[in-house]
């Protein structure tokens, strides 16, 4: 966000700035269930600065809703930059690749500090590069503010972290969040004295208990699932978290902001894996948190220490990933729901997991919230395991591969990609059947996608 003309921040000290934001927050009108009452009420350095932005964040909003994503996936953060982050004429977003930025006096030094002038001080707090992605991000979530780290599990760490309170927290998640973050909730954050609840996505009943006791801070989970595809209505979860006093924050890899905005159904913070649609083709490892300037700067603060920082070079190639974004996600909501109800009439397929089928029982959520449901579809074939692999050995077009959302095909079983040597009991609790084929559909010609699977399903 660009910075505030303030006179009455510009000319505070630091330690003047602090009390003037306290200030303010006390004389706002706050119920003791508000979810910023609650972080600044029980989170450690709740006293810290906002940081100063130079442009309100609400006209941003304003400004992008009223464009489209295929407009701010081109131009956001770069022609339509909010700060200025980048003073360029070059089409193509530069690479600034110094690891630390000078200043041309004490006094400018000073002035960037109490938030004067907008500038960067070292690699790890902030780079031009990253934050025009960052902006970029933003304008497509209709957020204040993003935070691009150096993993999508970066993300979901620090964002946990960040929003938890050690020894006083609970964290509720459900059962079928991303397999790598419920172990670390139940693993990690258990041992720190947070209470950890496990609920069914889309489990109300159950929720409405947790929330009643009143101690819930965050609410996380997936949305859609994977790899069976379920979709939780954020919308409904969000108003009953919020009347408690929770947090919300959904994970929204498998969607990407193309298909599916939580802020805008009322989410506190979204996740993602820009590993995947974002960055779109299979060639950089990252991850992203949105929400509001005031999570979000909590979120830094967590950030800063983990040092999770993305490379400048890695940013450019989401950059230029993004700008193909919403035509690669078209295209990929098309194949899949294609061939989604292409296999639901094989007879050589049990069921079809994709909440764009109207059999689906997550399609009423899906419908209501999301434009697409995404390229990623799974499929119980009738067949053994070993049945299983020889369908996924005689596929030509796909990589027999793990991830999703980029521009080819990869075809996994899950039995053997993610749980082989596991016990049936694990693989049980996870709902993995032998037979399970998770499909991540790229770009390539539908026709051409379907052939190979009929061919190969033939092998059977």
């Amino acid at each position: 966000m660009a910075r505030s003309s303030s006179p009455l921040v510009n000319k505070a000290s630091p330690i003047e700035q602090r009390r003037l934001l306290r200030a303010r927050r006390s004389s706002k009108r706050v119920t003791a269930l508000s979810p910023e009452a609650l972080l600044d009420a029980t989170l450690p350095g709740a006293e810290q600065p906002v940081p100063v932005v130079q442009q309100d964040a609400a006209t941003a909003l304003k400004r992008h809703a009223t464009l489209s994503d295929e407009t701010l996936a081109v131009h956001a953060g770069e022609k339509m930059g909010k700060n200025g982050a980048m003073d360029t004429d070059s089409i193509a977003t530069p690479i600034v690749s110094g690891t630390t930025h000078w200043f041309k006096s004490s006094g400018d030094l000073i002035a960037f500090k109490e938030g004067r002038r907008h500038s960067f001080e070292y690699g790890r707090y902030g780079n031009p590069t990253v934050k025009v992605l960052e902006d970029k991000i933003s304008a497509l979530e209709r957020a204040e503010s993003t935070l691009v780290t150096s993993s999508g599990m970066n993300a979901i760490v620090a964002t946990l972290l960040a929003l938890i309170l050690p020894g006083a927290g609970h964290v509720v998640t459900t059962t079928e969040c991303y397999s790598e973050a419920r172990a670390f909730i139940r693993d990690k954050l258990s041992k720190m004295g947070i209470k950890v609840t496990f609920i069914e996505l889309n489990d109300m009943d159950t929720l409405k208990a947790v929330l009643d006791h009143g101690d819930v801070t965050l609410f996380y989970t997936d949305c859609p699932t994977n790899p069976h595809l379920k979709c939780i209505d954020i919308k409904l979860v969000a108003e009953l978290c919020h009347r408690k006093g929770a947090l919300v924050c959904i994970d929204s890899t498998l969607a990407s902001p193309i298909n599916q905005k939580p802020l805008t159904l009322g989410a506190d913070i979204v996740v993602h894996s820009a590993t995947k649609y974002i960055a779109g083709h299979h060639d950089v490892i990252a991850g992203c948190i949105s929400g509001s300037d005031a999570l979000i700067s909590r979120i830094r603060a967590w950030h800063h220490d983990l040092g999770g920082a993305i490379s400048p070079d890695a940013a450019y190639m989401i950059i230029r990933g993004l700008k193909t974004m919403v035509l690669r996600v078209e295209t990929q909501n098309s194949t899949a729901l294609r061939m989604a109800r292409l296999l639901e009439n094989h007879p050589k397929i049990e069921r079809v997991y994709y909440p764009g089928l109207i059999s689906s029982p997550w399609h009423h959520i899906a419908n209501s919230q999301m434009t697409g449901c995404g390229g990623v579809i799974s499929f119980k074939v009738a067949s053994d395991l070993h049945g299983v692999m020889r369908f996924i050995d005689a596929l030509k077009i796909p990589f027999i591969a793990t991830s999703l959302g980029g521009c080819e095909s990869l075809v996994q079983q899950p039995a053997v990609m993610s749980f082989w040597g596991e016990n049936d009991e694990e693989k049980a609790k996870n709902g993995i059947k032998d037979n399970l084929v998770r499909f991540s559909f790229g770009v390539e010609k539908f026709e051409d996608l379907r052939d190979d699977i009929l061919q190969a399903l033939e092998k059977i």
